[in-house]
């Protein structure tokens, strides 16, 4: 097998992976696809396998055997001859699924995946982009937040090892019900939610919190002043939204950004071109976005 490198769609994504691969794509086992390097990053993926190599079994304590050689910690990605490679995990160390505690850093110790393309031959990659298995980060959940939306937050500051510092100035537009400022607020942060429709009220009343009942289209960046960070959850068009994030980036007064791309019907790829051509950002898709991708921009320079 010539030297590929492994792309894992996220569930119900594999259509777009194989469109941002094109012509690069050589082998596909369910939602894992080998490809040739690719001219830019992929954005559809939830975990590139490196290097994968085959390696030819004869018994599932072989491949345990095989595996353990190579190191200790291994991710099973399962998409066919599920019996068997459930037998082979089982001989493997066992790695903690447990849920995250948010706060916690991401996990550091090297983890591989492998799967089986045939009940005689494991596809294993030793270093993968994600410390998650299959790129699935998953957390203690807090059932007092009033929308799931933040544990898009939780699982990106997870995997950026920064987020907002206690003190800083986070605009949240288009907030309600108010995951995100409800995120920020328990970091500390300072918050000014933006919406035309109200916040849930166990956010609206928490300190830190100012609300201003607007649309987030509307608001002058001139009112504003410094940003520390300007985030974006809302629902529209990407197009519409790469308007706004240019409106803030030429009034120069953000210093980091964090938008969510949401895809109404067909996947727009010129609207990801474009906000992947921003200078210093980068697009991902997180195990919590659905049809939607994150975009972020941590600095000018990147």
């Amino acid at each position: 097998m010539a030297a590929l490198t492994g792309y894992l769609a996220p569930e119900g994504f594999l259509a777009e992976l194989r469109k941002e691969l094109g012509g690069a794509v050589r082998e596909t086992y369910g939602n894992l696809v080998l490809a040739t390097e690719p001219v830019s990053p992929v954005v559809w993926t939830a975990n590139v396998w490196r290097d994968p190599l085959p390696l030819p079994i004869t018994s599932i304590s072989d491949a345990a055997k095989k595996l353990r050689a190579i190191q200790r910690n291994w991710a099973l990605y399962s998409f066919a001859h599920h019996r068997r490679a459930a037998l082979i995990a089982e001989k493997l160390p066992k790695v903690s699924a447990k849920p995250l505690v948010f706060g916690a850093p991401a996990p550091t110790a090297p983890l591989g995946s492998w799967t089986l393309i045939a009940p005689d031959m494991v596809l294993a990659s030793a270093s993968c982009s994600s410390p998650f298995p299959n790129g699935e980060a998953r957390f203690v959940e807090d059932r007092t937040a009033p929308s799931r939306a933040y544990l898009k937050l939780w699982e990106l500051f997870t995997l950026l090892g920064e987020r907002p510092k206690p003190g800083e100035f986070c605009v949240d537009l288009g907030a309600s019900p108010g995951g995100w400022s409800w995120v920020l607020q328990k970091l500390r942060a300072r918050v000014l939610s933006v919406d035309k429709a109200p916040l849930d009220p166990r956010v609206a009343g928490l300190p830190g919190i100012d609300i201003r009942q607007e649309s987030a289209f509307a608001l002058d960046p001139r009112a504003v002043g410094r940003v520390d960070w300007l985030f974006s959850d809302v629902v529209c068009y990407p197009k519409r939204l790469l308007a706004l994030v240019q409106k803030w980036l030429a009034a120069g007064t953000v210093r980091r950004f964090v938008c969510t791309l949401k895809f109404q019907g067909a996947t727009d790829f010129e609207a990801m071109r474009n906000f992947g051509a921003i200078p210093g950002s980068q697009l991902l898709h997180l195990h919590h976005n659905k049809h939607e991708l994150t975009w972020v921009r941590l600095s000018e320079g990147g």
